[in-house]
C-alpha cells in the first residue's frame, strides 16, 4: 500500500471512530414517523432567549417550544423550496387583531382554548408579564423590541382574559412584524413568578434550564453541550401538529462528522452545513440540499473603531481595498451567495444588501495608507468564531496574506462559539474580526439600525456617526412609499461606504440537508431550525 492510499485509510478509520459516540444515542433509523435526529455545529448555552448572553444557537429554543402573537406565513421560491413569507403575517396564540386608523393600537384576541404544558390557560395575563420581561432585562431583546417601538410595560394592557392590548407612541411599520420574531414568547406567568427571587425578579436564573411555554415542542432533556431532546406538545393550538413526536438535537462540532452521519442516512437533517458540503452533496439522491440566500445578511470584515489604527477612515478604506474578494468568495464560499464587492460608487436605488465600490487593490490600498500615521504598518489580531471556522478561517488566512502585502501584520484569533457573543458583540472589545448579521425584518433601515447604530449588538465596530443614528432614527418607522424614505436609506448607503465600519465579503446562503425523505422543511430569516414544520417520508 503506498503513503496516500495508507493515509487515506487511517483517515477513514479515525472517523468511524469519531463517529461512534454520536451512532451510539442515536435510533437505527432516524427519518421514522415518530423520530428525527438534527444536527448542527454551533452549541446552545441557554434555554431562555432574554437572558443576557443567549447565543443565536440557542434562539431555536424560543421558535419551538414558545407562542408569539402572530407569525409569518410560507412562500415557495423559484426552486421549490419553502421560506417565511415577510409580507405575510398569520395568527400564532392571537386567532386575530384589530388597529386602529391611525396604527398605534394594535388589541389581539387570544385562541381561548391555548394552554402552557402544564394545562393552565393562556391568558392576556402572561402576555403582558412576558412583554413587560422582554423590554425590561436589557440587552438585545429589549433592543430588539424597541425596534418595534415595544419599550415600555406602560404600552401593554390586559384589556381582559383573553383580550391584550398595546399602544405604540406612534405608528410604526415594524411593529407588527416585530412581534413574530422569536424574542416575544409568550412565558407561563405563573410558573415563572414562583421561581422569582427578590434579586431575581424574572426568573432568569429558572427559565435558563427550564422553559415554561406553550409551543409545540416540550425540553425533554438537555445536556449542556451535547444534547436537546425535545417531545411533541400534543395539545399545541399555535398551528398544524408537528410531524415528529421527538427530535433530538445533537451538537456535533465537527464538519467531517456531520457529513458521515448525513452519507451513512444515520440523521434527518444537518443544519447549517458548509458550502463546499453543500455542493458536493447536492448531486446525491439520496440526500436533499436546500440552499437559502439569507435576506439582509452579509459576511464581514470589521474593524474596531476603539482600535487607535482604524479611527482614521482612510485605513479602513486601504483594508477595503486589500481585501482578496474573488479568492475568499471561491475558497472560502465556494462560489455560493450573492458577490458584495466591486459596484458603483453613485447609489442610485435602495437595493440591500448590494456591492459595494470597493474591489482588490493593493496600490489603493498602499497608497492611503501613505497618507495616514500608519504607512509603515502596525500589527493587528483577526479574530473568528470557532463554530463559523468553515468559511472564516479560510478568509482569514486570506485576508492575513494580503494585508501583510500593505505592510499590516495579522496575527489569527480562533475563539470559541460559546464565547463569541460575549467577547465580540456584548463587550466588543476585538480590534479586527469577522463577523456575520442578517436583519431580522427585512428592510434595509433595519439592518442599519442593528449595526450601525453605536451601542447596538451588532455594531461590533462601535462605529458612531452623527448623521447615520439621525437618518437611521428618522426612517426606522417611516412607511416605505414616505417620499422620504427611498433618498434617506440612500444616504445610510452612502455612508456606509465611505466609512466602511464594516466591509462587505459576499451575502451567504444558509445550507440545510435532508436525508430519508424527510420534507417539509422551511427557510427563516433568524437562521435557525424550526422543527415544527419537518415531517417524514
Amino acid at each position: 500500500m503506498d503513503r496516500r492510499h495508507f493515509l487515506k485509510g487511517a483517515a477513514s478509520l479515525g472517523l468511524g471512530a469519531s463517529l461512534l459516540p454520536y451512532l451510539k444515542v442515536l435510533p437505527a433509523s432516524a427519518a421514522t414517523s415518530e423520530t428525527a435526529v438534527v444536527v448542527f455545529g454551533g452549541t446552545i448555552n441557554s434555554l431562555d432567549i432574554h437572558r443576557s448572553g443567549t447565543n443565536r444557537d440557542s434562539y431555536q429554543v424560543a421558535i419551538n417550544c414558545y407562542d408569539r402573537l402572530v407569525t409569518f406565513g410560507t412562500k415557495t421560491l423559484d426552486d421549490g423550496s419553502l421560506s417565511y413569507d415577510y409580507d405575510n403575517v398569520q395568527p400564532e396564540l392571537a386567532e386575530s387583531w384589530e388597529i386602529s386608523g391611525d396604527g398605534t393600537v394594535m388589541t389581539f384576541f387570544l385562541r381561548k382554548g391555548a394552554t402552557f404544558w402544564d394545562g393552565k390557560p393562556v391568558t392576556a395575563h402572561d402576555v403582558k408579564w412576558s412583554f413587560d420581561r422582554s423590554v425590561s432585562l436589557g440587552g438585545f431583546p429589549t433592543v430588539q423590541m424597541k425596534a418595534g417601538r415595544l419599550e415600555s410595560p406602560e404600552q401593554f394592557e390586559v384589556v381582559d382574559e383573553h383580550t391584550f392590548r398595546i399602544t405604540l407612541p406612534f405608528s410604526s411599520k415594524l411593529a407588527l412584524p416585530d412581534l413574530a420574531t422569536p424574542i416575544p414568547v409568550v412565558i407561563n406567568s405563573e410558573v415563572a413568578r414562583a421561581h422569582a427571587t427578590e434579586a431575581d425578579p424574572w426568573a432568569t436564573e429558572y427559565l435558563h434550564r427550564n422553559p415554561a411555554g406553550s409551543g409545540a415542542y416540550k425540553v425533554a432533556r438537555w445536556d449542556a453541550g451535547q444534547q436537546l431532546v425535545y417531545e411533541r406538545n400534543e395539545d399545541w393550538k399555535g398551528g398544524a401538529l408537528p410531524g415528529y413526536q421527538r427530535v433530538i438535537l445533537r451538537e456535533v462540532p465537527s464538519q467531517a462528522t456531520r457529513r458521515a452521519l448525513l452519507e451513512r442516512g444515520s440523521i434527518t437533517a444537518a443544519h447549517n452545513i458548509p458550502n463546499k458540503d453543500a455542493k458536493e452533496l447536492a448531486s446525491r439522491p439520496d440526500i436533499q440540499v436546500v440552499s437559502s440566500p439569507i435576506e439582509n445578511c452579509i459576511y464581514c470584515l470589521c474593524p474596531n473603531l476603539d482600535f487607535e489604527p482604524f479611527k482614521d477612515k482612510r485605513v479602513r478604506q486601504a483594508i477595503a481595498w486589500a481585501v482578496p474578494y474573488e479568492r475568499i468568495f471561491e475558497q472560502a464560499a465556494y462560489g455560493l451567495g450573492v458577490p458584495t464587492w466591486g459596484g458603483s460608487k453613485t447609489v442610485d436605488d435602495i437595493a440591500w444588501p448590494r456591492r459595494s465600490p470597493y474591489s482588490t487593490n493593493l496600490d489603493k490600498a498602499r497608497a492611503l495608507l501613505a497618507e495616514t500615521g500608519y504607512k509603515d504598518g502596525f500589527t493587528v489580531p483577526l479574530s473568528f468564531n470557532l463554530s463559523h471556522a468553515d468559511w472564516a478561517e479560510p478568509a482569514a488566512l486570506l485576508i492575513q496574506q494580503s494585508l501583510a502585502q500593505i505592510g499590516i501584520e495579522v496575527t489569527i484569533e480562533k475563539i470559541p462559539g460559546a464565547n463569541w457573543r460575549t467577547i465580540a458583540l456584548v463587550e466588543k472589545r476585538l480590534p479586527l474580526h469577522l463577523e456575520n448579521f442578517g436583519g431580522w425584518l427585512n428592510t434595509p433601515d433595519y439592518y442599519f439600525y442593528w449595526a450601525y447604530i453605536k451601542g447596538n449588538l451588532f455594531n461590533s465596530s462601535n462605529y458612531n456617526n452623527a448623521e447615520m443614528a439621525k437618518l437611521v432614527d428618522d426612517t426606522l418607522d417611516m412607511a416605505m412609499d414616505h417620499p422620504q424614505y427611498a433618498p434617506n436609506v440612500k444616504r445610510m448607503i452612502e455612508l456606509a461606504q465611505e466609512d466602511v465600519p464594516r466591509i462587505p465579503l459576499w451575502q451567504p446562503t444558509l445550507n440545510v440537508a435532508l436525508t430519508n425523505g424527510a420534507n417539509g422543511y422551511q427557510f427563516w430569516f433568524h437562521r435557525q431550525m424550526d422543527i415544527r414544520s419537518l415531517k417524514p417520508a
